[in-house]
């Protein structure tokens, strides 16, 4: 199955209006004609099934003819990662995380960080990418960059983990704290790791330390093993 990604669909509307991006896939790279099915997803856990009526490369247009609601997650993750210093690295992160199964990312910039910016255009096509190609109809929510005390002063309902590798820091592991079918926060520091300050200002503010194994991982690994852990705990 193939997967197309506009917005702004609601589950009440009759027809599909797509952006010209997609209008161009459809139409000139795969040549689909008036008559032709297509799957397409609005990002919010809908999945449409709709005829093509004009197979226009500045504006196709399609009639709805199925609407189909993705199973809910038993549980919400959001992982704030600081951004790496390659960025390619970050945006696999992204994908992968997309690919398993992740809520909310937030990019988070430490004391150790080498890069303070990020490309949030880039960073959503990519996650637009990764929704369609893993057949997902739910898009994660990707917000602006914001510093680590700053995150930390947000409220949250969910259960909160600072993963690290300070051996002076006592830790617990991710995968025995963290419980089934609750909602997650997960801090990954960047290359280099927290500080032991930065540590020490989540543990004050309520986030327990963990570890996430004996290797010492590289940021984008690191948020991959947090991801595949929650989802592991959460299957049936």
């Amino acid at each position: 199955m193939q997967l197309f990604y506009t917005p702004n669909i609601e589950k009440t509307d009759k027809q599909i209006v797509f952006p010209k991006d997609e209008s161009r896939h459809i139409a000139k790279v795969l040549r689909k004609n008036p008559g032709d099915s297509l799957k397409v997803t609005n990002g919010k856990g809908s999945l449409f099934t709709a005829e093509i009526i004009t197979a226009d490369p500045k504006q196709c247009l399609a009639t709805i003819i199925e609407v189909e609601e993705e199973k809910p997650k038993k549980y919400r993750l959001h992982l704030a990662v600081a951004p790496t210093k390659m960025n390619d690295r970050y945006e696999w992160f992204l994908e992968k995380a997309t690919e398993i199964g992740v809520d909310e990312i937030t990019p988070i910039i430490c004391d150790h960080s080498e890069r303070k910016t990020i490309k949030l255009n880039r960073y959503e096509r990519v996650l637009q990418s990764a929704m369609k190609q893993s057949l997902h109809f739910s898009l994660p929510i990707i917000n602006e960059a914001v510093n680590f005390s700053e995150f930390l002063v947000n409220e949250t309902e969910a259960q909160k983990f600072i993963a690290h590798c300070e051996e002076n820091i006592p830790r617990l592991s991710l995968k025995n704290e963290a419980k089934p079918k609750e909602n997650i926060c997960i801090l990954i520091g960047p290359e280099g790791d927290f500080s032991p300050e930065e540590i020490e200002q989540a543990i004050e503010k309520g986030w327990n330390a963990v570890s996430l194994g004996d290797s010492r991982l590289r940021t984008e690994t690191a948020a991959m093993v947090a991801c595949h852990t929650i989802a592991l705990i959460n299957q049936d």
